[in-house]
């Protein structure tokens, strides 16, 4: 960690100056211009934006056009931003997807993102390069209603945090099997025993400030981040799930939470202990500091099974002594249970312990109903998630241009022999819709190589949340079993788990056409984010409304970047003109058709093909 030039140390919740021996005698180092991260004293490689961990919020009014300029001070390697939860309605070469939307914003370069301000909610932004996000490279994208609230906002981002390697690394070994010395990794499973990861994490940080933990339960007195509340007033918190792989359980000592939204969509309300947040996901909560005047534990507690890691913050209520918090969590008893919400299983490993799932869950009474399944105009898709790392036995195979403007120099269909029911394959999966459809979309976890529950996101929509369907839990021990009954994975005769689950369908056929039981679709929640559990499903509608070509990958970075990712191809021919000069990228040599550009051109297209041609070969 470094104060400018000068090498600072964490002790006692302070910095100090490296050469400091007696911290007592000694004037702290003002934390507001470290990236302290852990607090662990060997340098560690972040990629930031302004010199800031996490990046700059920005806090626009919902309909504002908003303008940002991005300059690329990188000496190796391109970058592209994407507004997380932002639909961009006319405009999807603003996505910010490398080799989907845009081309990458090389070393040296700028690229200016134009968009509208919509809809209202808590949103953010990160790098979709690489493995930029986990470096650091995100900040809060808040888009508030122009109407006067007295509830203050406090933003509140959360995340995983190792403090000397980063996915690339972490690819590599899970890969190739990952060693810390002669010690191989072992899978580190979750709560219900599925798996969650391979790759181990040091801790976690809130607003990018945590502390790194000892065996022992000792830890290195990092400064963390406070957050000041007023007695007697209403607080909004918006939180950020920006983790790169894991999901905390967030509480706050002595203060019941009521959740008021997720994903910037408001929800009938509901009061918990606590929540769980997935990477990409966000949930607003209310508090009132009603509690006496102190200095109470926010906490995000990871889901792993055996271990916890912790991502630590203060409440402070202004004129509390200075001194770090005694509180403890909430007792959970018999006759008054702790509700957590958002479970990525059915039930929770602790006493007196509930699961509040998603599909409980509606949203406010303003929100809209889903919109209607009609037999023949409408579609149903089954995706199946699971590895190595792929989307229906389909990994991820990204273009070389810019599929979004350049639709004829680039071709990698899934029509491959190799694709099928038992055997991956390599392409770029895309789902075609058309403008207009109504589109039933099932996210399921299953099958011979399912894995830990995936958070995925859906770039340009926020679906209506019909349903969930859960593995098959041990009540005793809260492990899973079995995978849900619902979804048949493989044709008759054939055992689904040892089957990829590329062709499924519903178990009953009375399910399908949107049939399906039990669905909510007068109040169904909305959401962008999405965890789908191990062994379950999760029963999704967009409507056709928004033209353009729109990622669609799980958030947890290393299976995204292996390949757990694809292509929503919506309405091509209604996608609106580009801005006059937006670059093209291509291989070298050029693509056949790139050639007859070349030579038919106009002495005006000719000047732009070449300038394009050389900016970035």
């Amino acid at each position: 960690m470094m104060n400018d030039t000068i090498l600072v140390y964490p002790y006692d919740g302070s910095l100090y100056a490296y050469n400091v021996t007696n911290t007592s005698a000694a004037e702290p180092v003002s934390p507001d211009n470290v990236i302290t991260g852990d607090g662990w004293e060997n340098p560690r490689l972040v990629t930031v934006v302004n010199g800031k961990l996490p990046g700059p919020d920005i806090i626009v009014y919902e309909g504002q056009d908003v303008v940002v300029h991005v300059k690329n001070g990188l000496r190796s390697e391109g970058t592209t931003i994407h507004w997380h939860g932002l639909h961009q309605v006319g405009t999807p070469w603003m996505d910010g997807v490398s080799y989907v939307t845009q081309c990458p914003i090389l070393p040296g370069q700028s690229f200016t993102y134009r968009f509208k301000a919509e809809p209202k909610g808590t949103f953010w932004w990160h790098s979709h390069v690489g493995t930029q996000r986990s470096h650091g490279l995100f900040g809060a994208l808040i888009v508030k209603k122009r109407t006067e609230t007295s509830t203050e906002d406090i933003i509140l981002q959360i995340q995983d945090w190792n403090h000397d390697m980063y996915s690339d690394m972490e690819i590599t070994k899970e890969k190739y099997r990952g060693y810390d010395g002669r010690m191989p990794w072992h899978l580190i499973r979750s709560l219900d025993n599925s798996g969650l990861t391979f790759s181990p994490i040091h801790a976690g940080l809130i607003n990018g400030r945590g502390r790194y933990y000892y065996t022992d339960g000792t830890h290195n007195g990092a400064p963390l981040t406070i957050f000041n509340v007023k007695s007697g007033t209403k607080y909004r918190f918006r939180v950020i799930g920006t983790a790169s792989s894991y999901p905390f359980r967030v509480s706050v000592d002595a203060h019941t939470l009521t959740v008021v939204a997720s994903d910037g969509y408001d929800i009938d309300t509901v009061e918990a202990e606590s929540f769980v947040i997935n990477p990409g996901e966000r949930f607003d909560f209310e508090i009132m500091a009603s509690q006496p005047v102190g200095n109470y534990w926010i906490r995000g507690i990871t889901l792993e099974k055996g271990r916890n890691h912790r991502a630590d913050a203060i409440l402070n209520y202004i004129n509390a002594p200075a001194s770090e918090p005694k509180t403890s969590r909430k007792l959970c008893t018999a006759t008054k249970p702790c509700k957590v919400l958002n479970c990525p299983f059915t039930y929770y490993p602790e006493n007196y312990t509930e699961c509040v799932k998603l599909d409980q869950l509606k949203s406010a009474p303003s929100g809209e109903p889903a919109p209607i399944f009609e037999p023949g105009k409408s579609k149903e898709i089954f995706l199946n998630f699971g590895f190595p790392p792929s989307v229906n036995g389909r990994s991820f195979d990204t273009p070389d241009v810019n599929p979004l403007l350049q639709p004829k120099e680039w071709s990698s269909p899934c029509t491959s022999p190799q694709c099928g029911d038992d055997h991956l394959c390599k392409c770029t999966h895309a789902l075609d819709i058309g403008n207009g459809d109504t589109v039933q979309i099932v996210l399921f976890n299953m099958g011979r190589r399912k894995g830990g529950s995936h958070p995925i996101h859906m770039h340009g929509h926020s679906f209506y949340v019909l349903k969930m369907g859960y593995g098959k839990y041990n009540s005793t021990t809260a492990e899973i079993i079995a995978d849900n009954p619902d979804i048949n994975c493989t044709g008759p005769g054939k055992d689904s788990q040892k089957s990829f689950c590329t062709n499924a369908t519903w178990r009953n056929a009375t399910w399908l056409n949107g049939n399906v039981p039990n669905i909510e679709l007068n109040h169904p929640l909305r959401k962008d984010t999405i965890i789908v559990p191990t062994g379950g499903y999760v029963v999704l509608r967009i409507k056709a409304d928004n033209p353009g070509l729109w990622n669609m990958h799980c958030h947890i970075e290393p299976h995204n970047l292996e390949g757990m990712q694809m292509l929503i191809n919506e309405s091509f021919a209604n996608i609106p003109p580009a801005p006059i000069g937006i670059p093209n990228c291509f291989s070298y040599p050029p693509t056949p058709y790139r050639i007859g550009l070349i030579k038919n051109c106009t002495t005006d297209q000719c000047n732009y093909i070449f300038i394009s041609f050389w900016y970035f070969v």
